[in-house]
């Protein structure tokens, strides 16, 4: 049977190889077909404490691992949602000025 795998983001990495993962999926309203959000949380397995709240991940399930954690980290979503800043150095910053 196939794993299922999730996408979402990181809203806590406080935990010892433990994150916390908000997955937000829309439905539509059983009565009066709007679309809404429905969100839950789940704690997911990442060995070597190297995703930072923010970050957009996904998640696929597997075997138990404690009593809360049964989905581990595969890997960050590329999202362009915060721009990097670009430093201004030397030649360019002589130029612009």
């Amino acid at each position: 049977m196939p794993k299922r795998v999730l996408t979402g983001q990181i809203v806590s990495d406080k935990g010892d190889k433990t994150v916390v993962v908000n997955v937000e999926r829309k439905v539509k309203h059983a009565l009066y077909g709007k679309i809404i959000r429905r969100s839950k949380k789940y704690h997911a397995h990442d060995e070597g404490n190297e995703y930072k709240q923010g970050e957009t991940v996904r998640i696929e399930e597997t075997a138990p691992i404690s009593k809360l954690k049964t989905w581990k980290v595969i890997e960050r979503v590329n999202t362009h949602a915060t721009p990097e800043r670009v430093e201004l150095g030397g030649e360019e910053a002589a130029a612009g000025a």
